[in-house]
């Protein structure tokens, strides 16, 4: 019973520990992660495995743990304000084509191989090198292409179009739910609300799946449906 609680005590802690820990340096989505932040966060996984798992000496990884934290902050704030230190921390950006040429040292420079970069090409729908202008190999190893200007998707200001700036969508009720917060940060009350979905023949916010408040005092509402996927 007592070693059931230990595993119990290092592994709530492990937990805890690994949430603050990816609090303070801050969230990114994976494919963001630069060479910094990848390695931080294979060691952090790893010690807070072991925390896990080590009954006798929980101190000691729970100890790296909270400096592998705080040395990845402090490399992020170094990084933020003194910009000469995020080529050495962070990497730079590599031109790999340019105008129809191929830079062969930079992409050995970025240990980017040829048929890697032609993977990465058609993952962007680029089958044809011939369309792009200029690639760029990221620092956190994505490629970003300019296409050349007779092969990129048409713009409306290239047909002479100017159409209405889109906005942003805010969420006023979720799940039958009213958000109350959302509905006081858009300036409106229940009673506006009640009006709009008594004008779209909805008797209760109960019934309403998703409501999405836009400009113009705009509200969509999506009903409830209890009708099964197709497949």
């Amino acid at each position: 019973m007592i070693e059931l609680s230990k595993v119990v005590l290092a592994t709530l802690l492990s937990y805890a520990a690994l949430f603050i820990a990816a609090k303070v340096i801050g969230r990114k989505q994976v494919s963001q992660l630069d060479f910094l932040d990848y390695i931080t966060g294979i060691t952090i996984g790893s010690i807070a495995a072991e925390l896990a798992t080590d009954l006798e000496n929980m101190w000691k990884p729970l100890t790296a743990m909270v400096l592998y934290a705080l040395i990845t902050w402090l490399m992020s704030l170094i990084a933020m304000h003194w910009t000469q230190s995020r080529k050495l921390l962070n990497g730079s950006p590599c031109i790999v084509m340019n105008g129809g040429r191929l830079y062969r040292l930079n992409m050995k420079k970025a240990k980017l191989e040829l048929s890697e970069f032609m993977v990465m090409c058609r993952q962007q729908g680029y089958f044809d090198l011939s369309a792009i202008q200029t690639a760029v190999f990221e620092s956190n190893g994505k490629l970003s292409i300019l296409p050349v200007s007779g092969r990129r998707p048409a713009t409306p200001e290239d047909l002479g179009l100017a159409p209405r700036q889109e906005q942003v969508f805010t969420e006023v009720i979720m799940d039958g739910r009213i958000l109350d917060e959302n509905l006081r940060r858009m300036g409106r009350n229940p009673a506006w609300l009640e009006k709009q979905l008594n004008n779209q023949g909805i008797s209760s916010a109960s019934e309403v799946f998703l409501g999405l408040y836009g400009a113009e005092n705009q509200l969509i509402c999506y009903k409830m449906s209890d009708d099964p996927a197709i497949a």
